[in-house]
């Protein structure tokens, strides 16, 4: 057997009659980020170039890059890529261009451009099942109205897919997680819980359409419907948690916030999956990052703050700032800190 195949953590092929991808990484979507304080701890003091035509750059850790280019645009850049989230390839290519857009909804932005960024251990898993992803990104890339020119591969032990995307925007309408105010709504747009589901499926092979459905869903009409309401803070939920994104966004605009455990939806068969202990490394690193920052109340249990640290892979906006049709989860207020009720 090939040595690359055994030195991974893998499931058996024979079992389900195909390569499981799940089993050909370490982990998994977002949930394989690197942690949020050592990733903080590489990057402090790296600044890049800021200049006056820099509108977003390093210092609030956004979601994405913002340049003027002239006075009334503004070209977003980003990048996102993670290893197998999801057996299916083709899901797995929509959910990781679905993350990779997200970055420049969450900014407020439309996505005009995508190049892929694909690893693929070429003598472990055939080709077939790496243009199973690239279709299932073009896929979601055109029902983005995003044209997809060429990208970039390499020959990696581990596969890897995801998408660097260019974007434009308003530069009087970016979203942007340091311009959060006291004394707004906050306003999720995706339930909870996909970490949960998608460590599940890892470990169990239990397939659930629903978070396929939910990490497939595009955040463009989210985005719009926001800048249409004239808000101006947002970011999306993807590895770092609810709780942690919530924090970088409060640190980032020097404000605290109040979340209301009962308001925050939650995707069906995550609270079991939590019970049962479907819990990834990297949502307990998360909640080990935020604990400083979080107060509670006797009621607020373990699994509750799980639950919130979970590692979204692909998740919804959270805006500071009501969005029709989605559910307002606490408020923004003056101070620090996040309290949790």
């Amino acid at each position: 057997m090939n040595e690359a195949r055994t030195s991974l953590t893998q499931l058996d092929d024979d079992v389900v009659g195909a390569p499981r991808l799940t089993g050909y990484a370490h982990g998994g979507g977002c949930a394989c980020k690197i942690p949020p304080g050592e990733l903080e701890d590489a990057v402090r003091g790296l600044m890049g170039q800021p200049g006056a035509d820099v509108l977003v750059g390093l210092d609030s850790g956004d979601d994405a890059a913002a340049v003027l280019v002239r006075e009334d645009l503004a070209v977003l850049s980003t990048a996102d890529f993670f290893t197998p989230v999801v057996d299916d390839a083709y899901d797995w290519g929509r959910i990781a261009a679905a993350n990779a857009l997200s970055d420049i909804y969450a900014m407020g932005g439309t996505p005009i451009m995508a190049v892929n960024l694909v690893g693929w251990p070429r003598e472990v898993l055939p080709t077939e099942l790496m243009t199973e992803v690239l279709r299932g990104g073009l896929s979601i890339a055109a029902e983005a109205g995003c044209p997809v020119i060429g990208g970039h591969s390499i020959d990696d032990p581990e596969p890897k897919y995801g998408m660097a995307v260019t974007g434009v925007a308003h530069p009087d309408r970016l979203l942007r997680n340091d311009a959060a105010q006291p004394g707004l709504p906050i306003t999720l747009t995706k339930p909870l819980g996909v970490g949960l589901l998608n460590n599940r499926h890892k470990r169990t092979g239990e397939v659930f359409p629903e978070a396929v459905a939910t990490m497939t869903a595009l955040n463009r009409d989210a985005a719009e419907a926001a800048v249409a309401a004239g808000v101006r803070a947002a970011t999306d939920v993807t590895g770092f948690g609810l709780l942690g994104h919530l924090y970088k966004m409060c640190r980032a605009s020097g404000v605290g916030a109040v979340i209301e455990l009962t308001s925050v939806p939650v995707i069906e068969g995550a609270r079991e999956s939590l019970r049962e202990g479907f819990v990834s490394g990297g949502t307990r690193r998360n909640l080990d990052w935020v604990l400083p920052q979080l107060r509670f109340g006797p009621g607020v249990t373990d699994d509750d703050l799980l639950l919130l640290a979970d590692a979204q892979t692909s998740g919804g906006l959270l805006v500071v700032g009501e969005v029709p049709g989605h559910p307002v989860v606490g408020h923004t207020v003056v101070g620090d800190g996040i309290e949790i009720r």
